[in-house]
């Protein structure tokens, strides 16, 4: 690598990720002043687990994401299942079309596009619409996931069991689904990374009682920055980097056993 493409390279990393790290120490600032330095201080992550609201929201994205997270699992183990068993069925096109199209449509109009549906069918928006929202961002995803680890499998373990008198959901149960459990899980935890980071989405299907933390925090951004939100936020940033983390460390190990 040239020296201008290491250049580059930290120059970009710097951009992406100095204003976290900024966060991150100014969420450790004993000054209720989020742009002066008062000492080093733990004081406003106490503040933060007295903040009720907060706290609350934050129960809620656990619950939506952790919901969500299970049915995106769920749907996109089946999905991942017929794209790479079933053959070609008609209609094939189409629903791979509908399974990945969250994946690369624009957040502003999958949650504009939910919303619509969701007041067409007369459904209230709150903490199901939510539920279904995510499940539905996270659902490509671990298609995706799912489906390479498939592609990889070794058909030949599947065929051994069956050639000595299993049948087709015995054969599943014990042998393709252990072999599926880590890309499974890496899936469960990347759509769960996703509801619990989102926003726009949220913002457009959620209701009163489904305030997520993303959105709380939005919400008190607008009114003024204090270090008490840097201290929500951090904590919030490294949660998602570790199950991201988890994510890609399951992923790569699902795919170094093929």
């Amino acid at each position: 690598m040239s020296g201008f493409n290491r250049l580059s390279l930290v120059l970009g990393l710097a951009f992406l990720y100095a204003p976290i790290v900024v966060l991150a120490v100014y969420s450790f600032n004993a000054s209720a002043l989020v742009t002066v330095w008062g000492g080093f201080s733990t004081r406003w992550y106490g503040v933060l687990l007295s903040d009720r609201p907060l706290i609350d929201a934050a129960l809620v994205s656990l619950q939506v994401a952790s919901t969500s997270a299970l049915l995106a699992t769920l749907l996109g183990g089946f999905a991942a299942l017929a794209l790479d068993r079933a053959g070609r069925f008609p209609g094939r096109i189409l629903f791979t079309g509908l399974v990945y199209a969250p994946m690369v449509m624009p957040e502003v109009i999958t949650g504009l596009s939910l919303l619509l549906l969701f007041v067409g069918i007369g459904l209230d928006r709150g903490l199901v619409t939510l539920v279904i929202a995510h499940a539905t961002l996270g659902l490509g995803f671990v298609t995706v996931i799912v489906g390479a680890r498939l592609r990889g499998l070794d058909r030949a373990l599947e065929a051994a069991a069956a050639d000595l008198g299993a049948g087709p959901l015995q054969v599943f149960l014990t042998i393709t689904l252990p072999l599926l459990a880590p890309a499974l899980a890496a899936g469960f935890l990347l759509a769960f990374t996703l509801s619990l980071d989102d926003l726009v989405i949220a913002s457009f299907v959620t209701g009163p009682g489904a305030t997520t933390l993303p959105m709380r925090l939005y919400s008190q951004v607008r009114l003024g920055v204090n270090p008490e939100i840097n201290a929500a936020s951090t904590l919030l940033v490294t949660g998602v980097t570790g199950l991201v983390l988890g994510a890609s460390w399951l992923t790569g190990r699902s795919l170094a056993a093929v």
